[in-house]
């Protein structure tokens, strides 16, 4: 169970690169293509439904440039968020998206902490529909999980590196997909300590049913990571509901899209699930969620929380603070999901419907509003 309750608590975001043009995107969806050029391209699928997302005081950023990041961070800690979990994505040695970290780790700039997510999925046209078109598959082998941690050791030895007890913090996003992952962290143990790193504090993310629900530490993780969306705790579909309700969700119904050819779920329910759940017998992190909507990158069967609001996401992480208390002082991590997934309307970043509103919900129910105000953003 949770111990002291009087730790302060690290709130850390997670982060998406794709916001600078890459060869292989230029080649895969077209010259110039960034995740802005799905969310500027979204549109309402029913009535009432919130689509496009566009940004209102970043604008629509390039993550080459240097000032870009340093506002993002600003923007950031201003409004209580204590650091960036970037998504770093490793091919067998080869990386993507690797230019705004890279850039972070040169300059010394922003001055904001940081851990890495691994995204280690393959890398397939997910965004098109085509999920079984591979692009970039992931291999594994123990060459290249040495090989891994070697090039990790450079980002963990960043004095901004988040820790716990010393211990550079790593996430994996999928450890199910990993062939053995007992065997890959036992290497990377291996290679941290013949580095002179030290141990490792990993974390599995809880994204996928195969990774949800079960204790990490068999496999040699020390500790979970809630995500949300959490799948199994969505509610009733809205548009599924018993033909009584029928009226209710009609009029949000357009010809050839609507209700009844994508996902959608009340975000207050989503809330109130993730409220509800049952707290691990194993250590693991909560996470919130301002909004979801991937209807950019779908043309049908998106995932759709309708009606988000900062009022929600601030029930929900002042409802998450309640119920989940620091393991120890520095065992505190607090995940939120996401700082700039536009492409999935999920973003704490301000937007032009709601502005700054959902950072100031978050420092409403972080208790921080005291400390916004003697240090203002832009």
């Amino acid at each position: 169970m949770p111990g002291s309750a009087d730790a302060d608590r690290r709130f850390i975001a997670f982060y998406l690169p794709q916001y600078h043009p890459i060869p292989e995107n230029d080649e895969w969806w077209g010259r110039g293509f960034t995740e802005w050029t799905n969310a500027v391209k979204a549109r309402p699928r029913f009535r009432g439904h919130y689509q496009p997302h566009l940004p209102a005081d970043l604008g629509f950023y390039d993550l080459r440039l240097d000032e870009s990041r340093v506002a993002q961070a600003e923007l950031a800690k201003a409004h209580g968020i204590d650091g960036f979990c970037y998504y770093h994505y490793w091919f067998n040695g080869r990386r993507l998206l690797e230019r705004p970290f890279n850039d972070v780790l040169a300059s010394g700039r922003p001055d904001l902490p940081f851990c890495l997510c691994w995204a280690n999925e393959n890398w397939t046209r997910r965004w098109d529909g085509g999920d079984e078109d591979i692009l970039v598959q992931q291999s594994h082998s123990e060459d290249d999980d040495r090989a891994h941690l070697r090039w990790l050791a450079t980002a963990f030895a960043d004095p901004r590196y988040i820790r716990v007890d010393g211990r550079p913090v790593f996430l994996v996003y999928r450890a199910s997909a990993l062939p053995d992952p007992r065997r890959t962290i036992e290497t990377w143990r291996d290679e941290a300590s013949r580095l002179g790193i030290g141990d490792l504090y990993l974390c599995r993310v809880e994204a996928f049913w195969d990774d949800r629900e079960n204790d990490p530490t068999p496999l040699g993780f020390d500790a979970g990571v809630e995500f949300q969306p959490d799948d199994p705790r969505l509610g009733p579909l809205l548009r599924g509901q018993a033909p009584a309700h029928v009226r209710a969700w009609r009029k949000y119904v357009t010809p050839g899209h609507g209700m009844r050819t994508n996902n959608v779920f009340s975000y207050d329910t989503v809330v109130d699930m993730a409220l509800s759940k049952t707290p691990a017998a194993y250590k693991r992190y909560p996470c919130a969620l301002p909004s979801w909507d991937n209807s950019p990158r779908r043309a049908t069967a998106a995932r759709i929380l309708h009606g988000s609001t900062p009022q929600g996401y601030q029930r929900m992480v002042e409802g998450l603070l309640r119920r989940s208390a620091p393991y120890s002082p520095t065992e505190n991590l607090f995940f939120v999901n996401a700082w700039n997934e536009w492409g999935e309307g999920n973003h704490l970043e301000p937007d032009q419907r709601w502005g700054r509103q959902y950072l100031e919900a978050h420092l409403r129910a972080t208790g921080r509003v005291t400390a916004a105000a003697q240090h203002p953003a832009g």
